[in-house]
């Protein structure tokens, strides 16, 4: 019989209370938000930096497997089975039927598609874990306006239907890179996933509104929220208190406080 206190795992320690709704999970994390920190400032650098974002990422899916994740309880011989053959470790662990879409976002998304697959793979069957890569670039009309986006070079093993899709993109900024994203998995007939999981480092107000209007089935995993260009008045006030008043990005769409350019420390380039 399994032990009480092996089922019904809670899958998540604390969240940051907001009024965003249901869909927005911003961890609340000491440990994650130290590690942060120390990606965040400018003398963390190569190696460092990418090691960092592996350690973020592992915290990020912790969470998103503990709430978005079926389970299933098995029965685990142990060394100590071998001594005692009566008893084995009755546990609940993820659903090894589970299949899992991880939409690498290029290219500051690239490494954590590739970390969170390896470590799903330590759990799930390898076979049960894809990994997608996204290449986006706009395309302008002759005037220099963005008109759209191309796909070239994009390669997606197959389809999404059923499967929990990821897409561990650090920076949610704006809004549009997943929005682009994610009209591009449904408007090239890959079906519907189960779940769709946007895993992100920090995000702002801007792009939890903009995913809210575009992508409202969305789940949105956090390890902080920058809010940092908003009034005093707003930042005394829980976090979706006045969601309207509330600014992350500057004139240029960095992340303010933020941590500079990800994609170009990531890739050591300009």
């Amino acid at each position: 019989m399994i032990d009480i206190q092996s089922r019904d795992l809670p899958g998540l320690l604390g969240e940051v209370p907001h009024r965003y709704g249901p869909g927005v999970h911003v961890l609340s994390n000491p440990w994650a938000a130290s590690l942060l920190a120390i990606a965040c400032s400018p003398d963390t650098v190569q190696p460092h930096f990418n090691r960092l974002v592996g350690r973020l990422y592992d915290l990020l899916l912790g969470a998103v497997v503990g709430l978005e994740m079926p389970r299933t309880v098995v029965r685990v011989p142990t060394r100590m089975t071998l001594r005692h053959p009566e008893v084995a470790l009755d546990t609940e662990v993820v659903d090894p039927q589970v299949r899992v879409v991880v939409a690498g976002v290029a290219r500051a998304g690239t490494l954590p598609a590739h970390h969170v697959q390896a470590s799903l793979c330590e759990v799930l069957p390898p076979s049960r874990v894809r990994v997608d890569h996204l290449y986006m670039n706009r395309r302008a009309d002759e005037r220099g306006e963005v008109v759209g986006i191309d796909f070239a070079g994009s390669k997606i093993g197959g389809p999404v239907t059923g499967a929990h899709l990821l897409l561990p993109d650090p920076m949610g900024a704006t809004g549009l890179s997943m929005d682009f994203a994610l009209r591009h998995y449904r408007e090239s007939g890959r079906g519907e996933p189960a779940r769709v999981v946007a895993m992100h480092l920090v995000v702002t107000p801007e792009y939890i509104r903009h995913m809210a209007r575009t992508h409202p089935e969305v789940q949105i995993y956090a390890l902080r929220l920058d809010r940092g260009l908003s009034a005093p008045g707003v930042l005394s006030l829980p976090p979706g208190e006045r969601p309207d008043e509330e600014r992350g990005l500057d004139e240029h769409q960095y992340i303010v406080p933020g941590a500079g350019g990800v994609g170009e420390v990531m890739n050591n380039s300009d």
